[in-house]
């Protein structure tokens, strides 16, 4: 391995060592949550907090948290906080996202385009509730969402919109 390449990995493992370090310290401030709620009594419903981690377009880590309750925090609702994966298709030009909701039907799902640019997703069927906002971080072609859910997967694709459609051009005479 070159030097270059040595400085590069020594760079990616800190990087990576850094994220892990700083998710360690978050688990280990939930035991403290965990015992203040054991304590508390009055909550109801699943406890659950956690991380997802995938690689960036550019090659980087990403990560997510996810769950109702965080460090230093009582749960903060009794629905669940569907795991989330956000792929783009760069070469179809889609923007798919995919949600984990077990436990309830289609017609319980309810899916929302806010004009502010982030999807509400609700499902609830008897204890099984859940509730996200996921920001749509690209443009999209407005009338282009498709929705299915199959097997507890909530699958929502979009059309990425065109950059070459952004404006009209003027020919100057």
């Amino acid at each position: 391995m070159t030097l270059i390449g040595e400085i590069l990995q020594m760079f990616h493992d800190d990087e990576f060592n850094s994220i892990f370090k700083q998710m360690s310290n978050s688990f280990m401030n939930l035991d403290d949550v965990f015992e203040m709620l054991k304590n508390a009594g009055n909550v109801t419903g699943p406890i659950f907090y956690g991380y997802t981690m995938t690689t960036g377009p550019d090659g980087k880590p990403v990560v997510n948290e996810y769950g109702n309750v965080k460090p230093d925090m009582l749960p903060t609702e009794e629905k669940r906080e569907p795991l989330i994966d956000t792929l783009v298709d760069e070469k179809e030009k889609t923007l798919k996202i995919v949600a984990e909701m077990p436990g309830v039907e289609k017609s319980d799902v309810n899916v929302v385009v806010g004009v502010d640019r982030v999807i509400h997703i609700d499902a609830e069927r008897g204890e099984k509730k859940y509730h996200v906002k996921v920001p749509i971080n690209h443009k999209v072609e407005s009338g282009s969402p498709k929705a299915t859910y199959k097997n507890g997967i909530l699958e929502l694709v979009f059309k990425l919109e065109d950059e070459k459609s952004n404006g009209t051009t003027v020919n100057v005479l």
